[in-house]
């Protein structure tokens, strides 16, 4: 009896210990303060954290006409929103990148570049869009991998 009591019990702490663990992969969605947009900047699924599409805007909400700083600030919102779930521009492992033109690709990567190490750029998709959110010429969206603290 004894023994059948300690088996139960095993199988117990098993379950409970999957239910924690399921628990702790649930996707958690990351907010900035006071937004009102239709969408989560950023969500952490697991050890994954998923960056909605940036682009490049100024801190007063405008777009500046240069794609440059238009990448400049897309990459650096990306850098925000990776950060709201506990993850980095190091972390990134796969982007998608939208251009308004094309002819913006060898301007937009050689910015992009320099964001990360040597060695280590993300997998990446590029294409060409007839139309962007607010007129920008591009806009950025990444998965970064960053395993949940405490695995």
């Amino acid at each position: 009896m004894h023994c059948q009591a300690l088996c139960c019990l095993m199988l117990m702490m098993a379950g409970l210990a999957q239910t924690e663990a399921r628990a702790a992969t649930a996707p958690v969605f990351h907010s900035r303060s006071g937004s009102t947009a239709p969408f989560s900047p950023a969500v952490r699924a697991g050890d994954y954290v998923f960056a909605s599409g940036q682009i490049g805007v100024e801190a007063d909400g405008s777009v500046p006409a240069d794609v440059g700083r238009q990448t400049a600030l897309a990459i650096e919102r990306t850098r925000d929103v990776l950060a709201l779930a506990g993850a980095q521009l190091e972390d990134v492992v796969k982007c998608t990148v939208m251009l308004r033109d094309m002819a913006d690709w060898p301007a937009f990567n050689a910015l992009y570049v320099g964001y990360f190490a040597p060695g280590r750029l993300p997998a990446r998709s590029a294409f060409g869009v007839n139309g962007l959110a607010m007129g920008a010429g591009i806009e950025l969206e990444c998965i970064a991998y960053r395993p949940e603290a405490g695995k």
